[in-house]
C-alpha cells in the first residue's frame, strides 16, 4: 500500500511539473508556434499560382460492328496511348509548342531547352479512366501553368495532338498492313503461277499418261487389241488361201505337163472337195463366234464361192474332153487342152498376186497396230509413275493456292478495313469535355500550407519551451529541492502571497490567455480564408 501512494504521489509530482512549465513557458511556446505558422502560411502565399487545365476524351469503339469489318489495327489501346504519348511528349513537340506559346520565358526561365522540355513534361499529367472491365474507356489530359488562359490553351493543343496522333497512326497502321499483304499476295501470286507452270509443263510432257486418262488408256488398248485379234485372224485366213492357190497352181501345171490332162482332173477336182470342206469347216468355226456381217466371215463365204465356182469350171472341163483322144490330130488336142487349162492357171495366178499383196497389208497393219499397243502399255506401266510426280507437283499447287486464296481474302479484309480508317469510321478518340478554363489556381494550396504551418509551430514550441527549460537553473518545486538537498527536509517555509503579487498572477493569465485567443484566432482565421481563396 506504501508503494502505491508513492507511486501516485510521483505521478502527481510529474504531472505538477508539466503544468508548472506550461505556466512559465506558454508566452515562449505561443510566440514560436505563432512564428512558425506564419512563416509557412506566409512563404504559401509567395510561392508562384499555378493553375491546372483539364479535358476528358472518350475513347469511341469503332461504328462497324467487327462481324462486317474486322479492323487491321493493334487493340491494345493502352499501349498505343503509350506510344501516342512518348510522340507527343517528345522534345520536338514540346519545343514546337512552347515556341508558339512562349511558354517559360519568365525571369525563372530554363535556360536550355532541354530543361524547358523536362519542366513541362513535369506539368503535363496523363489519367487513365477504366471501365467495369479493366478497360480504357477515356483518359483526362492534364496541364500546369502560371496563367489560366495558358493553361487552357496547351490543354486544347495537347488534345488535339492526341486525336491527330490516334487517327494517323490508325490510318499508317493500317495501310501499312494493306500494303504489307499486298506485298505477301504478290509473292504468293508468282508463287501460284511458277506452280501452274510446272503442273502444265508436266501434263504436256506426258500427255496420254496422266492418271486422269487411264480409263480412255485402257479403252482404246482394249479397242486395238481386239482390232489387232481380227487383223491376226484375217492374216492367217490370208495365208491359208495362199497356200491352197498354191497347190491348186502347182496341181494345174503338173497337168499341164501330163500326156493325159483329162484323167488328172478326177485329183483336181478332189483335192478342191478337200479345200471346200476345209473352208466350210472353218466358216462353221466362225460363224459360232460372229455374226454374219462379219469381215472375216464374209471374206471365207467368198472364198467358198470362188472355189465352188473353180470346181465347176473343172467339172465342165472334164466333161467337154472328147473320149476318143486317138480320133483326133495330137497336136490339135493338146492345143485345145493347153488353151483350156490356161485359163484357171491364170486366175490362180491373179489370186495369189492378190493374196499376196493382201497379207503384206494384213502384216504391215499388224505391225502398226502392234507398235500402238505397246505403246499403249508402256503408258499404261508410266502411269503410278507420273501419278506420283503429278501428286507431287499439285500438292505444292494446292499449298500455294491455299496460301494465294487465304492471303487474298485478308488482304481485301484489311482493304476494307483501311478504307473504314480514312473515313474516320474507326476507333477515334472524342472530346467528352473541353479544356477548362481555370479559376482557382491548383497551387500553392494555402490550406495545406496552414495545415503545415501548424504542425511546424507546435513542434517549434515545444522545441523552444524545451530548450528555455534546460538552460534554466532555479528550482520550482519541492521534489527538485529534495533532489538537490543531501540532506532530508524538516521543514519549509510556505509562499507569502500578497495583493500585487495576485494582481500580476491574474494578469498573467489575462495576457496569457489574450495571447492564445490572438494565436488561435489568428490561424482559424488564416484557415478559412486560406479555404475560401483556394
Amino acid at each position: 500500500m506504501a508503494e502505491t501512494f508513492a507511486e501516485e504521489d510521483a505521478q502527481t509530482l510529474d504531472l505538477d511539473r508539466y503544468l508548472g512549465i506550461a505556466r512559465r513557458r506558454y508566452l515562449h511556446f505561443l510566440i514560436a508556434l505563432f512564428l512558425g505558422w506564419i512563416v509557412v502560411w506566409g512563404v504559401s502565399w509567395l510561392l508562384p499560382p499555378h493553375y491546372k487545365s483539364g479535358t476528358l476524351i472518350l475513347v469511341e469503339r469503332p461504328t462497324l460492328p467487327k462481324d462486317y469489318i474486322t479492323p487491321n489495327v493493334s487493340e491494345d489501346l493502352q499501349d498505343r496511348l503509350q506510344s501516342i504519348t512518348q510522340q507527343i511528349l517528345s522534345r520536338t513537340h514540346l519545343l514546337r509548342i512552347i515556341g508558339q506559346m512562349n511558354l517559360y520565358a519568365g525571369e525563372h526561365a530554363a535556360p536550355a531547352p532541354d530543361e524547358k522540355v523536362e519542366r513541362m513534361r513535369k506539368d503535363i499529367q496523363i489519367e487513365l479512366v477504366r471501365g467495369t472491365q479493366n478497360q480504357v474507356t477515356a483518359f483526362n489530359v492534364y496541364y500546369s501553368a502560371g496563367d489560366p488562359h495558358i493553361a487552357q490553351q496547351v490543354t486544347s493543343e495537347l488534345t488535339n495532338l492526341f486525336i491527330n496522333e490516334n487517327l494517323e497512326a490508325r490510318q499508317q497502321q493500317s495501310q501499312d498492313t494493306t500494303k504489307f499483304l499486298e506485298q505477301q499476295l504478290e509473292a504468293a501470286r508468282q508463287s501460284l503461277a511458277a506452280q501452274e507452270e510446272k503442273v502444265r509443263e508436266f501434263k504436256g510432257q506426258h500427255v496420254g499418261e496422266l492418271p486422269t486418262q487411264v480409263a480412255s488408256n485402257l479403252q482404246i488398248l482394249g479397242g486395238l487389241q481386239s482390232q489387232l485379234q481380227t487383223e491376226e485372224d484375217a492374216l492367217n485366213a490370208a495365208k491359208q488361201q495362199h497356200v491352197y492357190l498354191e497347190t491348186l497352181l502347182n496341181q494345174y501345171r503338173s497337168l499341164q505337163n501330163s500326156p493325159r490332162a483329162a484323167e488328172a482332173s478326177r485329183p483336181d477336182v478332189m483335192a478342191i472337195d478337200q479345200e471346200l470342206d476345209k473352208l466350210k469347216s472353218d466358216l462353221a468355226d466362225l460363224s459360232s463366234r460372229y455374226t454374219e456381217r462379219h469381215p472375216d466371215v464374209r471374206k471365207l463365204k467368198e472364198q467358198i464361192a470362188k472355189t465352188e465356182k473353180m470346181r465347176e469350171q473343172l467339172l465342165a472341163e472334164a466333161k467337154s474332153t472328147p473320149s476318143q483322144a486317138g480320133a483326133i490330130n495330137g497336136t490339135a488336142v493338146r492345143s485345145s487342152t493347153d488353151l483350156a487349162q490356161a485359163s484357171p492357171i491364170a486366175q490362180l495366178q491373179s489370186q495369189m498376186q492378190a493374196n499376196q499383196i493382201e497379207i503384206s497389208n494384213r502384216e504391215q497393219t499388224i505391225g502398226a497396230l502392234r507398235t500402238k499397243v505397246n505403246d499403249y502399255q508402256a503408258r499404261l506401266n508410266q502411269e503410278p509413275v507420273r501419278e506420283q510426280q503429278l501428286a507431287d507437283l499439285t500438292r505444292g499447287y494446292e499449298q500455294s493456292k491455299a496460301n494465294y486464296d487465304e492471303l487474298l481474302k485478308k488482304k481485301n479484309d484489311s482493304a476494307m478495313a483501311t478504307s473504314m480508317e480514312l473515313l474516320q469510321q474507326g476507333e477515334r478518340f472524342r472530346i467528352i469535355d473541353p479544356p477548362s478554363l481555370p479559376v482557382k489556381p491548383e497551387s500553392p494550396n494555402h490550406l495545406k500550407f496552414c495545415g503545415i504551418g501548424l504542425a511546424v509551430g507546435l513542434m517549434l514550441g515545444l522545441g523552444v519551451v524545451a530548450v528555455f527549460e534546460m538552460l534554466d537553473d532555479r528550482l520550482y518545486s519541492e521534489k527538485e529541492l529534495k533532489e538537490l538537498l543531501p540532506v532530508p527536509v524538516i521543514s519549509e517555509i510556505p509562499v507569502i502571497v500578497n495583493p500585487s503579487d495576485e494582481q500580476i498572477a491574474k494578469r498573467k493569465v489575462w495576457v496569457a490567455r489574450a495571447t492564445a485567443a490572438v494565436v488561435l484566432g489568428a490561424i482559424l482565421g488564416a484557415s478559412v480564408f486560406s479555404y475560401l481563396r483556394g
